[in-house]
């Protein structure tokens, strides 16, 4: 049985920058998570940021992207070989470098693994995105520090080889849920009306049909047992097809990213959790204080 309060395990950061990324609903959001499942599955998994808050003692991983599903799979079985590689990717780091790393194209699942591990921690803001020859083609970032004081490969190789990794589509993983799981679903935020913006690039990676089949996949596994929770963009459309699926949520936080807390943005964000009554709910999340302490309220 795993707890969504794990009190002994270690403290563990996710290895990967990911768009959309949940390591902020890690650290403040757990009151949201069931107190107890059997088995962990996460059909969306980019940095694993719950994953790794929750550390299970199961869990079912997967992801449409081949090259993240590697990086993980290396990482899990050769962890002290990516951290020497990485280390050499890190003292290699110049423009030039970058370029030609990306324009690589290696074979061995190792120095893929690591050279997607640099790539992601060097480009434009952790950006994933390829070309219609499915090249990545992000640009270098700002940042150069490609070793980070949070690594810690060997502990995440540990807590890996409880799951079983994947590389495939969501429906397929969902379609493993049952009683007794507990799935965190946390697609692409892709709106019926505009694709938020980028229309080319999301309805090609996350389609609107694709939404609507996701809200199908999550009914059916919520009707064998499974505690299903999906975070979503906060939209009309999103609100249409998960009416009547359990609990839909607001959450709301402040953004971090101005030091002025009155020049901070709100920023609201969906939650469906299928295993509780039809109700509306909006919480509101504060930022972590500088104590590391947490706040959060709730209004019915």
């Amino acid at each position: 049985m795993s707890s969504a309060h794990p009190e002994t395990a270690e403290i563990l950061l996710p290895f990967l920058k990911w768009a959309g990324g949940k390591r902020w609903f890690a650290e403040r959001c757990m009151h949201l998570i069931p107190e107890t499942f059997e088995r962990y599955i996460e059909p969306f998994l980019g940095s694993g940021a719950m994953f790794f808050a929750l550390r299970p003692k199961q869990a079912i991983l997967s992801d449409l992207n081949e090259d993240l599903i590697n990086c993980y799979r290396a990482v899990r079985d050769a962890p002290m070989a990516i951290a020497e590689m990485l280390a050499a990717h890190h003292a290699a780091h110049s423009e030039d470098h970058y370029y030609r790393v990306r324009a690589d194209k290696p074979d061995e699942l190792v120095v893929r693994a690591a050279r997607f591990l640099y790539l992601n921690r060097t480009c434009w803001n952790g950006l994933y995105r390829v070309n219609r020859k499915n090249e990545f083609n992000v640009p270098i970032g700002t940042k150069t520090a490609v070793m980070l004081d949070s690594d810690d490969f060997e502990a995440s190789s540990r807590i890996l080889r409880s799951a079983e990794l994947d590389n495939r589509d969501f429906e397929q993983t969902l379609a493993l849920a049952g009683a007794a799981d507990f799935v965190f679903v946390d697609p692409p935020y892709t709106v019926k009306h505009n694709l938020n913006g980028f229309v080319k690039y999301n309805d090609k990676i996350f389609s609107w049909a694709d939404q609507v089949r996701l809200r199908d996949a999550v009914v059916e596994a919520a009707a064998r047992g499974a505690s299903v929770l999906v975070t979503n963009a906060n939209h009309a459309s999103i609100r249409e097809i998960y009416d009547g699926v359990g609990c839909i949520e607001v959450v709301r936080r402040a953004s971090v990213l101005a030091a002025n807390s009155k020049h901070r943005v709100q920023t609201d964000e969906l939650v469906i959790r299928t295993w509780l009554p039809i109700r509306p709910t909006v919480i509101d999340v504060a930022p972590t204080r500088d104590d590391g302490s947490r706040r959060a309220s709730q209004r019915m």
